[in-house]
């Protein structure tokens, strides 16, 4: 039988009713910055301007921090916790009605395929604040004391790779805890966040409660720094986190980093190969890449290692590149120009430091950020491609002979975020995740997620924990000095 060719099957872009200007979501409503200054977001698949975005500097965000603390003070820390729960719960349903706008609009703005927007990205989100509400009143079962209190008012700063995803992250828990926020989103997709102000008002939240300012690395350092932030929530690169770290160290801020990755997915030679396969592909290519958690270290038993490349090669080959809007499409545009020059940067050292690349035959659209799916062979541990984190489809293959070697290769890494185990044998399985310096690890498949199951790292993948219970005593004290 020869090969087809996928129909197009575009999602359409009427649904997405995208503004020409956004201003700052400040106490119940958009406002103009101070200094009236703004930044433009683009579709990374055209290079299209999709919107004028609000600029915030420090006035505004002294504005937004004093709005959250007299919604705190007044009206959410006080107001029963049952009725909290019954604003999440609306705001959730209202984000399930909007689904397939949020869905385009996240597409338009990050370049991820529209099948993984409508797919993951939004029910996550949804399915986060469902979670979330059911907690408003069940807090004492937390594990923070019997009486537990809110933290205050929260800053909180996200990235782009998952835009959506990481808001419901952390305002959902931050809210059933009793807290109020102010959330910067990435300044390259801004646009869903500011959807979200909208969803806030259409529930009915009390006014400050959430509010949303857009700007760059200079707005996230004012309110990083702001003195009536009670505690600072972020997933970033580690430098960041880094420099976050040193900042608050000095005052009574606690926080939450949810840092970089450069996470190993281990194939065992009694692995079901075609499965670990799947794997691999979504471990690595889900998102463009763009994942902390993401499979980018292949470490394979050598007896198996030629099999498996020969069939994740065939594999790969079947990676349709193209138009994120199109349902058809599996790996889409890379968020922006300085993204795409990072990953071309580090893999250039793959191929200086001997390494061989490989890529399928794939023809890249014109305009646009892209780049190809990619794997290198021949990989040494020293390589900067096995150490550093890329942020991209581009995948680092090492071999291993014992299982010993090969938990030793894994945990060679400054990260600790996650791993991946594959394998037949519920006993290998279990050893093997017992060694594994990661945070968060899969056994037979390859970035699952669920509200109830916490996420995070340790070493320089950051510290604390997002979703389940242990992410929600992040937001919560037993002192009620704390919120004061």
């Amino acid at each position: 039988m020869s090969g087809f060719e996928y129909a197009s099957a575009p999602e359409s872009k009427a649904i997405a009713n995208i503004a020409s200007s956004y201003g700052l979501f400040i106490n119940g409503k958009f406002v103009e910055p101070k200094k009236g200054k703004s930044f433009t977001t683009i579709n990374p698949a055209t290079e299209e301007l999709l919107s004028k975005i609000a600029y915030a500097d420090k006035l505004d965000i002294d504005l937004a921090v004093k709005s959250a603390r007299t919604a705190f003070t007044k009206v959410w820390s006080k107001m029963p916790a049952k009725e909290r729960g019954k604003y999440l719960y609306r705001i959730a349903r209202i984000m399930q009605e909007r689904a397939r706008e949020f869905a385009v609009v996240e597409t338009l703005d990050n370049g991820k395929p529209i099948r993984e927007s409508r797919d993951t990205d939004i029910p996550l989100a949804a399915a986060h604040f469902f979670y979330h509400a059911g907690w408003a009143d069940k807090l004492e079962y937390a594990g923070v004391g019997s009486k537990p209190k809110p933290v205050g008012v929260v800053g909180q700063i996200i990235p782009w790779n998952f835009p959506l995803l990481m808001l419901a992250w952390k305002i959902a828990p931050a809210l059933a805890a009793g807290n109020t926020v102010v959330l910067k989103p990435a300044e390259t997709t801004p646009l869903t966040a500011l959807l979200f102000a909208q969803v806030c008002q259409q529930a009915g939240l009390p006014d400050g409660v959430v509010n949303i300012v857009t700007g760059d690395g200079i707005t996230g350092a004012a309110l990083v720094n702001h003195p009536d932030i009670n505690k600072i929530a972020f997933t970033g690169s580690t430098e960041v986190g880094k420099a976050i770290a040193r900042s608050i160290s000095a005052t009574k801020k606690s926080a939450t980093l949810e840092l970089g990755g450069k996470a190993a997915n281990l194939v065992f030679d009694d692995a079901a190969i075609d499965e670990a396969v799947e794997g691999i592909v979504n471990g690595i290519f889900f998102n463009q890449g763009h994942v902390c958690c993401a499979g980018s270290r292949l470490l394979l038993q050598e007896n198996i290692a030629d099999e498996v490349l020969e069939k994740l090669k065939k594999r790969m080959s079947l990676i349709r590149v193209g138009d994120p809007m199109d349902k058809n499409t599996d790996l889409g545009a890379i968020n922006s120009k300085e993204q795409l020059n990072r990953i071309h940067e580090i893999s250039n050292t793959g191929d200086t430091e001997g390494a061989n690349r490989w890529s399928p035959e794939c023809k890249l659209p014109s305009k646009g950020f892209w780049y190809p799916p990619t794997i290198f062979t021949g990989v040494s541990q020293s390589h900067r491609i096995a150490r550093e984190e890329i942020f991209g489809p581009v995948l680092s293959v090492l071999t291993f002979r014992t299982p010993a070697e090969g938990i030793e290769k894994a945990n060679n890494t400054m990260y600790g975020l996650s791993a991946g185990i594959w394998s037949d044998k519920g006993s290998k399985v279990l050893w093997a995740a017992k060694q594994l310096k990661a945070g968060v690890i899969w056994s037979n498949t390859f970035n699952k997620f669920d509200p109830a199951s916490p996420f995070g790292g340790y070493k320089e993948s950051g510290w604390g924990r997002e979703g389940g219970r242990h992410g929600l005593a992040g937001y919560l004290t037993s002192d009620a000095k704390a919120a004061k």
